[in-house]
């Protein structure tokens, strides 16, 4: 078995966790997803905003 193998499969269970998840409790899925994409949001927009000062400060 090849590390592409281990990457397939993986993969593989990772889609099979996901699904059962969404069968036995889709709120709580929902829920996660919900805040998951909302930290992802918070994370980028501090992020540009320090790369934004970053840049101000270096033309001072």
């Amino acid at each position: 078995m090849g590390p592409m193998d281990g990457k397939k499969l993986l993969g593989v269970v990772i889609v099979v966790f996901l699904g059962f998840w969404m069968f036995t409790d889709p709120s709580g899925l929902a829920t996660t997803a919900k805040g998951a994409g909302s930290n992802g949001w918070h994370l980028t927009t501090q992020a540009f905003t320090g790369i934004i000062n970053f840049v101000g400060d270096m033309k001072k």
